[in-house]
């Protein structure tokens, strides 16, 4: 094997051994795609639609769902639905994706940071108590790998500030809350479909809200401000009054995504069932701690597996020697100088080195996983 200068980590050769992330393409994709190439619609036409009401429909979304060029789309979308503006502070988690923060400089909005939980990595309740002012205009929460947030304590808080709660739901699809979906909890809810989720379609997104209201608003600023279905009676007498994006999915992306709505029970039962056995082989290895909580009100979607250890570059150059990929996947944000943030964060510092993600995803079986634990038992 190579080695990666950047971290002296032997680079695994991925056509042998089990890779850390894998995209699952559900069996009727080809077929789908196929038939919509042969039809007049290749962007965003009637398979989009179907998409959005069978998403609506498998995740008892009551309200409006809209589907995307990518994640990243919906969160923008979402902050300008939310009426975020200039100067607006927004409470962020400091761990997460850089999707999920910088649409708001797009904005030219501030997020504000606030730490992880150390036993699920998060975000943390009390701390976005502490970082609530009055000028905070939401709450932006992410369930890590998976792993639902505590929703009760953080909507109390924002119905005390008379903010919304926006949900990237990025890993999220299939988790639950007390019965529910994650989707049909808050005002506005974020999916991506990128190529390694749970579902995808290439890449893509979708957003989810309760205010039927503003569906108009958002299928014009999904689509340059224009009203589509105005525009498609054929006479082009339409003005346009806001600024609007090219954030559409299209029927090729949706064909795909409505072939892996078929599979998804049957997806989200893999990944859970390959957790779970993660968690039995782990969970008496007392130098090795898993993020998650027990929380009864709680189904993780299993997106991720996350571990903390001491040691963990020895343990990755052990895993990478036996064929396994693993990785840290994401980054606190506020080391990004792009943020400029200064914070103090203790939570994420305590674990700032130790957090490793170990693969899980449909090419993955429960053998592999059985391998896996027994090399991370024997020691490193």
């Amino acid at each position: 094997m190579k080695s990666d200068p950047k971290n002296d980590l032997p680079i695994m050769d991925t056509s042998e051994g089990v890779v850390l992330f894998h995209p699952h393409m559900p069996a009727r994709a080809i077929e789908y795609v196929t038939d919509t190439l042969k039809t007049r619609w290749i962007g965003q036409g009637p398979k989009v639609d179907k998409f959005e009401r069978d998403f609506n429909t498998m995740f008892g979304i009551e309200g409006t769902s809209i589907a995307v060029g990518s994640g990243t789309d919906a969160l923008h979308l979402a902050y300008l639905l939310a009426d975020i503006q200039p100067g607006d502070e927004v409470v962020v988690p400091v761990f997460t994706c850089t999707a999920t923060n910088i649409p708001l400089l797009y904005i030219g909005a501030k997020p504000v940071f606030a730490d992880i939980d150390p036993a699920t990595m998060n975000i943390n309740v009390e701390d976005i108590r502490r970082k609530m002012t009055s000028k905070t205009k939401a709450i932006v929460v992410v369930h890590y790998g998976g792993l639902p947030c505590d929703m009760d304590e953080i909507h109390a808080i924002a119905r005390e500030y008379g903010v919304p709660v926006i949900e990237d739901a990025a890993h999220a699809l299939g988790a639950q809350y007390k019965g529910q979906y994650i989707g049909t909890v808050s005002e506005f809810t974020m999916y991506s479909f990128q190529a390694i989720k749970h579902l995808t379609t290439g890449d893509g997104g979708m957003l989810s809200f309760k205010d039927n209201s503003l569906a108009n608003k958002s299928k014009r600023l999904r689509w340059f401000g224009i009203n589509r279905e105005d525009k498609q009676k054929g006479v082009w007498e339409n003005d346009i009054t806001e600024v609007g994006y090219k954030y559409q999915m299209t029927d090729i992306g949706a064909a795909i995504g409505l072939a892996g709505l078929e599979e998804f029970p049957a997806t989200l039962k893999h990944r859970q069932d390959l957790f779970r056995r993660y968690v039995e082989g782990l969970q008496g290895n007392p130098n090795v701690r898993i993020a998650m909580d027990n929380d009864s009100r709680k189904v993780h979607a299993a997106w991720l597996f996350t571990i903390f250890v001491d040691r963990r570059l020895e343990l990755q150059k052990k895993l990478r020697d036996a064929g396994i990929e693993s990785g840290q996947t994401h980054y606190r944000n506020d080391r990004y100088s792009v943020f400029k943030e200064n914070g103090h964060f203790p939570h994420m510092d305590s674990v700032d080195d130790n957090y490793l993600v170990l693969p899980l995803h449909t090419k993955v079986s429960l053998a592999d996983v059985d391998r896996i634990c027994a090399l991370i038992n024997s020691g490193w």
